[in-house]
C-alpha cells in the first residue's frame, strides 16, 4: 500500500512516499524550485517520490495532509476576536488568503495532485486524510524512531492550537498526554529574539544559537521577570504585552524594546555585544525549558526513551543538554523536525493509526535511512550533464577518487561533494556537502566568507567516524543527523595565553581553541555528526582515507549552498554553486572537476543580487 504524505502552504513544503510502512522517498520542494523554504504545493517533490517508486497517482491509497486548516482558521479567528480592536491590519492582510485558498484546501489539494500527472482523472485520486499538526510531528518522531515505546515531545511555533505537546508512543499507537496552547509558545519566544536581534524569523534561529556563546546571559533574569512565567515542570505562560505576533506584523512590541534598551537591530547591520548577550540569554532560557519538559516526560510516563520533533527540536545545543543532564537511556530527534517532516508523520500515521498496521522496533535502527531519501545520479548521467554545460571533468576509479579527494582536503582545499541520495531535512550529511580540513585554523573564516558568503561568527560542524567520536568529543552515542552538540575532549583543547584570556565576544573568533579549530566553537563545543558505514559507505570511506593520511578522523561538513540558497539537488546545481564560490574541487560521484580547468559561467556575474549577498 502506497501513502503520500504532504506538508505545504506555510513553510518548507515537502512530500514523502511510504510503502507498507517503509519510507521510500522524501524531499522538500525548495530543492527543485531553488526557492528557499518554498511553501507551495510540492509538485516536483511529489513527482520525484512517485518516480522513485515507479508508480503513478492512481497507485496511491491515501494522500495524507499534515494539519487541519479549518481548526487553524478557528484559532486565527478566535485570536483576532480576543485581541480586538488590535490587529485589524493583520486581519485584513490574512483573511483574503484564507478565504481564497486555505478554506478550500480539500479541493486545492486534489487539483494540485492532478497537476502532477497527465494520466489520471479525478475519479482515480486517492482518499484524502488530514492529521493534526502536532500529531504529524509526533508521528514523524516516534514512528520513524528506533523505539518500541517512548515519550514524544513536540515543540514549535504553533500548529492548530498547540505550541508544545506531549505524547506516549507505544507500538503503533500515539496517545496525547497534554499540551500548551497558543499564544504561549517556546518557538515563538525564540523567534521573537531572532527578529529582535536582526535575523529572519523561521530561518535565522540557527544564527541566534550560533551567536549565543559570544555573549553573557545578562538578560536571563529580565526574561523570567517580565516575559516568561516558567514552572518547575517546564510548562509556562508568556506575558503577551511584550509581543506583537497575535495581532501585528512584527514579533515584538514597543514594551519589549523598552525592556531591552532600544528597537530591534536592522538586518545586515553590525552586530553588537547587546545582540550577543540577548542570544545567549534566550538560548539559556530555551535550554532550561527543554530540559525541564524532558524531565517531566520521564517522570510522568516512566519511559526511558524520548523522541523530539517540531522546530525547537532543531536546537541541537538544547538537545545535547537533554542527553547529558536528563534521565534518559536514549534520545532520538526527527532529522526533518520542522514542517517538512510533517509529511513523513502524516504518511506514517495513516499507515499505523488509520490502517491499524503493526509496528516493531529494536531500539537501535531507525526508519529514516540516514535521511538519504532524495534523488541520486549515476556516473553516466553526471557525465552527460557535465558535457552538456561544457564542464571539464575527469572520471576516476574509486581508489583514485578517495585518494585524490583526501589529499586535497589535507592540503586545505575546499571540496564540493555530491554522492548518492540527497538528504531530507535542513542538514547536509555527506550527500550534498562542502568539506574541509577540521585541523585548519583558517578554514572557518575561508568557508564563511568565501564559500558560504555568510556571517563570520557562524560555526561549522564536524563529521567524525562513529567509532572515533569519543576520542574527539565528550559523547559516545550515535548522532547521524547532526542534531547534538557536545564539548570537545579536554585533551584536544588548546590553552589560552594571558592576552587571549582577556578577550570576550567576537574578539575570540580567530583564536584557535583545539586541535580541530575549524569545528570548535568558542565555548569548546561542536555540533557533531557521526558517520556510519552502513548508511553512507562512500562518505565513511572518505573519512577513513583522510584518517590514514592525517591521523585525524574528522572533517568540516557544511551544507552545499550559499547563504539564502537551498541545498543543491542536481549536478548542475552543484556545478553552479562550485563556480560561484572559491571551492577548489568538485566531486560528483566519480567525476572530479578542478576550478582552474573551468571556464567562467556566462551571464552569471550578477548572481549575488538574487540572494542579497552584495
Amino acid at each position: 500500500m502506497y501513502i503520500l504524505g504532504i506538508s505545504a502552504y506555510y513553510h518548507d513544503s515537502a512530500a514523502c512516499l511510504v510503502k507498507d510502512g517503509a519510507i521510500i522517498a522524501a524531499a522538500q520542494e525548495e530543492r527543485f524550485t531553488r526557492r528557499k523554504h518554498d511553501p507551495a504545493f510540492p509538485t516536483q517533490a511529489v513527482r520525484y517520490c512517485l518516480a522513485q517508486a515507479g508508480i503513478g497517482v492512481k497507485d496511491l491509497k491515501y494522500m495524507a495532509f499534515y494539519d487541519k486548516p479549518l481548526v487553524k482558521f478557528e484559532r486565527l479567528m478566535e485570536t483576532y476576536v480576543g485581541f480586538a480592536p488590535s490587529g485589524v491590519q493583520s486581519f485584513l492582510a490574512a483573511m483574503p488568503v484564507w478565504l481564497k485558498e486555505k478554506l478550500l484546501l480539500r479541493t486545492s489539494l486534489k487539483n494540485e495532485l492532478l497537476m502532477c500527472t497527465d494520466e489520471v482523472q479525478k475519479s482515480d485520486l486517492p482518499e484524502l486524510l488530514f492529521g493534526e499538526h502536532h500529531e504529524s510531528h509526533a508521528a514523524s518522531a516516534f514512528f520513524a524512531s528506533p523505539y518500541q515505546k517512548a515519550g514524544v515531545l513536540c515543540m514549535d511555533g504553533v500548529g492548530e492550537w498547540a505550541t508544545t505537546s506531549a505524547w506516549l508512543g507505544d507500538g503503533n499507537k500515539l496517545t496525547p498526554l497534554w499540551e500548551i496552547p497558543f499564544p504561549h509558545s517556546l518557538g515563538l519566544l525564540y523567534s521573537a529574539f531572532t527578529y529582535y536581534t536582526g535575523f529572519k524569523v523561521n530561518s535565522g534561529e540557527y544564527k541566534v544559537m550560533g551567536l549565543a556563546p559570544y555573549g553573557e546571559p545578562k538578560y536571563v533574569k529580565a526574561i523570567y521577570d517580565h516575559l516568561l512565567d516558567l514552572k518547575p515542570d517546564g510548562t509556562f505562560r508568556m506575558n503577551m504585552e511584550y509581543f506583537n505576533y497575535c495581532t501585528g506584523l512584527t514579533m515584538t512590541s514597543r514594551k519589549f524594546d523598552g525592556l531591552f534598551g532600544g528597537p530591534p537591530r536592522k538586518p545586515e547591520t553590525k552586530l553588537t555585544q547587546r545582540e550577543m548577550d540577548l542570544a545567549r540569554s534566550i538560548q539559556d532560557v530555551t535550554e532550561e525549558v527543554m530540559l525541564r519538559l524532558s524531565n517531566t516526560m520521564h517522570r510522568e510516563t516512566g519511559v526511558e526513551h524520548l523522541c523530539l520533533a517540531g522546530g525547537v527540536a532543531l536546537n541541537c545545543v538544547g538537545n545535547g543538554r537533554i542527553l547529558r543532564e536528563g534521565h534518559l537511556k536514549g534520545l532520538w530527534i526527527q532529522p526533518a523536525a520542522g514542517d517538512a517532516g510533517g509529511a513523513v508523520g502524516a504518511a506514517l500515521s495513516a499507515w499505523h493509526q488509520h490502517e491499524g498496521q503493526p509496528r516493531t522496533a529494536d531500539n537501535v535502527v531507525d526508519r529514516m535511512s540516514g535521511s538519504y531519501l532524495g534523488p541520486a545520479f549515476s556516473n553516466d548521467d553526471i557525465e552527460a550533464r557535465m558535457k552538456a554545460i561544457g564542464a571539464v571533468y575527469e572520471r576516476l576509479s574509486d581508489e583514485d577518487l578517495f585518494d585524490r579527494t583526501a589529499n586535497a582536503l589535507a592540503s586545505e582545499q575546499v571540496v564540493g561533494w555530491l554522492q548518492g541520495r540527497m538528504e531530507f531535512g535542513p542538514r547536509s550529511l555527506g550527500g550534498r556537502s562542502i568539506l574541509g580540513d577540521a585541523r585548519s585554523a583558517k578554514m572557518q573564516s575561508v568557508m564563511n566568507l568565501k564559500i558560504k558568503y555568510r556571517e563570520s561568527f557562524r560555526p561549522f560542524a564536524p563529521s567524525v567516524l562513529r567509532e572515533r567520536v569519543s576520542e574527539y568529543f565528550q559523547m559516545d552515542c550515535d548522532s547521524p543527523y547532526m542534531l547534538l552538540v557536545a564539548p570537545i575532549q579536554e585533551k584536544r583543547r588548546l590553552p589560552f595565553d594571558s592576552e587571549e584570556k582577556a578577550l570576550w565576544g567576537i574578539d575570540l573568533l580567530n583564536v584557535p581553541r583545539s586541535e580541530i579549530p575549524a569545528v570548535t566553537h568558542i565555548d569548546y563545543s561542536a555540533r557533531v555528526q557521526t558517520v556510519h558505514e552502513a548508511t553512507n559507505p562512500r562518505y565513511y570511506r572518505l573519512l577513513k582515507t583522510f584518517e590514514s593520511k592525517t591521523g585525524f578522523a574528522v572533517l568540516v561538513n557544511t551544507s552545499f549552498n550559499v547563504r539564502g540558497e537551498p541545498i543543491v539537488c542536481t549536478p548542475e546545481d552543484a556545478y553552479r554553486c562550485f563556480m560561484r564560490t572559491e571551492m577548489d574541487l568538485l566531486v560528483l560521484e566519480n567525476c572530479v572537476l578542478r576550478k582552474e580547468d573551468q571556464k567562467p559561467l556566462d551571464g552569471d556575474s550578477d548572481w549575488k543580487k538574487e540572494f542579497d549577498l552584495d
